[in-house]
């Protein structure tokens, strides 16, 4: 018997943002492979003989490399007739999920994606800022805050980064004071505003708003997850919550 793997946003934190398509499928599994980022209480909803592998990727931590990731979906996929592969967020949204799409097709097994809500919009709604607004945003952009050490950030083209939209760096918090020199470097103004979310949608959630020129300081301490947003978007907050 081979069965079928299906990559799953579980959504950014809130188990009520799970869609209902991902509950149906979890609900199903024979074999769950999960990530750091998925709530906890998700798996609550799995049959009781259920098997549930974590797999998450944290700080210089990696319980399995991806390649093996890769090689443990296609082994269960093989014994089990459900398996779903559960990723914080989205699943492609830097969640690898394409890689893993690809070697699952290039060695002949069934999947279907089924899309999360992704962090990169609903953490920043969540805490009040929209990431779009007429007459301050009319476009945004999702960049990975996090490269590998050996690359620099050499795939971040800064010059881009010019135009007056929001952006919002997932995986950064570490990365963040080089984040906020490049784009004064490039022009931005020392004070436009900046918002850094930690644990977005979720009842410990911390929201620091502040500037390009000081925003460091201030959320260096805050534990990840982290969203960092930069846009004018961000002035919206305070309106929004009733506090000017």
């Amino acid at each position: 018997m081979i069965g079928k793997v299906y990559l799953t946003g579980a959504g950014p934190g809130d188990f009520e943002l799970l869609t209902l398509k991902a509950l149906r499928v979890i609900r199903e599994a024979d074999v769950i492979v999960y990530d750091r980022l998925v709530n906890p209480d998700i798996l609550k909803e799995a049959k009781s003989d259920c098997e549930c592998i974590y797999v998450g990727k944290e700080d210089k931590h990696h319980i399995l490399p991806q390649n093996e990731i890769n090689t443990l979906l296609y082994a269960k996929a093989q014994k089990h007739k459900v398996v779903v592969r559960l990723k914080g967020g989205d699943a492609v949204v830097f969640g690898r999920g394409g890689e893993e799409a690809l070697f699952l097709a290039s060695h002949g097994i069934d999947f279907e994606f089924i899309p999360g809500i992704t962090s990169a919009i609903a953490v920043p709604q969540m805490a009040n800022i929209p990431i779009t607004h007429r007459g301050k945003s009319v476009s945004f952009r999702v960049v990975t805050g996090y490269e590998a050490p050996s690359k620099g950030y050499a795939q971040l083209n800064w010059e881009t980064f010019k135009q007056d939209e929001t952006i919002i760096f997932l995986m950064g918090l570490h990365q963040l004071e080089n984040i906020c020199k490049q784009l004064i470097k490039i022009g931005k103004p020392k004070d436009y505003p900046v918002a850094v979310i930690s644990r977005g949608t979720l009842v410990d959630e911390k929201v620091m708003v502040a500037t390009l020129e000081n925003i460091y300081e201030k959320a260096k301490d805050l534990p990840t997850p982290a969203l960092i947003i930069v846009g004018k978007v961000v002035t919206l907050r305070e309106l929004l919550q009733g506090e000017i």
